[in-house]
């Protein structure tokens, strides 16, 4: 397995490098698009060191952060002044990627609710979306499920059947790389989607991957075991792509008593049991690549993950 971690390097945050630039509406407001492509720039700049680290430290899985671009919902890419430079910088960093073997996704924030049945609330999913996608394309990632884009059904609606048929036929509104791209997670509510919920809601209808989630599987089991979801999951991934999944222990019975039991813990507290299934795994872990090589050095020997694997 590969091991990864998301969007935020502590060791590096703490020299200034960051990949998540933003500002508040009043500050969009005032200083338009302009002030935001300099700091899409500066992100992406980052973006690039952060990878160039994770390749020294032989870390081979990496989610970017959704706020590379701030307030990208109020542009077109194209119409930013110094896209030349912005495009210039992406191609960069998927060729780092490429060259380097580090398998790049996006996790959208729960505000993209391809479920919804509100009209405008979809509008705006089916853009960010599409932009995700946009934003890989510019990077010249794979258009297919190794670079994915990742996201919740998004609610139930007290009508768990219409929710997952809305977003099957809503998933037909994305542009054709973010349909290339899309997998969807398991949730950690009872009253939310399994993994069983989505193998037969989802990925029966529309063929798209499911993401396993080992800690949301723990409050969220559709009466299956977590080797059963593991590997149904597993099962719906194409055979040319390792099978992504998400871990993280539980905060409350680690760290803090008095947390709900879907905070994510600082750092990893047992070891990961894969069952024998050949995954790429996300650590969910609040403190980032610090929780990583920690359990690496706990868990993992050294040869099993000096080398990168394709």
């Amino acid at each position: 397995m590969n091991l990864g971690y998301a969007c935020i390097n502590m060791e590096l945050s703490g020299k200034g490098i960051s990949t998540n630039r933003g500002m508040i509406k009043k500050t969009f407001l005032a200083k338009g698009k302009e002030y935001a492509a300099e700091l899409a720039l500066k992100n992406l700049q980052d973006l690039k060191t952060v990878l160039e680290w994770n390749i020294e430290n032989s870390i081979f899985v990496y989610r970017m952060s959704s706020c590379l671009f701030p307030w990208m919902s109020e542009y077109e890419f194209k119409d930013l002044h110094n896209y030349d430079d912005i495009l210039k910088m992406c191609k960069e960093i998927g060729q780092l990627s490429k060259d380097g073997g580090i398998r790049l996704s996006f996790h959208p924030g729960h505000f993209d609710i391809l479920a919804t049945n509100n009209p405008d609330a979809l509008e705006r999913t089916v853009r960010d979306l599409n932009q995700h996608a946009q934003i890989m394309d510019m990077m010249d990632l794979r258009a297919d499920h190794y670079n994915t884009i990742n996201i919740h059904v998004g609610g139930a609606y007290g009508d768990k059947t219409s929710a997952l048929k809305r977003f099957c036929e809503n998933f037909g509104l994305l542009q054709l790389s973010a349909r290339k791209r899309l997998t969807v997670e398991n949730d950690d509510k009872v009253n939310m989607y399994s993994v069983n919920d989505l193998y037969e809601g989802v990925y029966k209808e529309i063929k798209i991957p499911i993401i396993f989630d080992f800690h949301h599987h723990r409050m969220c089991d559709g009466n299956l075991t977590e080797r059963q979801a593991l590997e149904l999951a597993a099962s719906t991934w194409p055979s040319s792509v390792r099978p992504l999944t998400h871990y993280s222990s539980s905060k409350k019975f680690n760290e803090d008593e008095t947390s709900n039991k879907q905070a994510h813990a600082d750092y990893l507290y047992e070891e990961i049991n894969t069952y024998g299934c050949n995954i790429d795994i996300e650590l969910e872990a609040k403190a980032k690549e610090q929780a990583l090589l920690k359990y690496r050095k706990d868990y993992i020997s050294e040869i099993c993950y000096a080398t990168k694997e394709l």
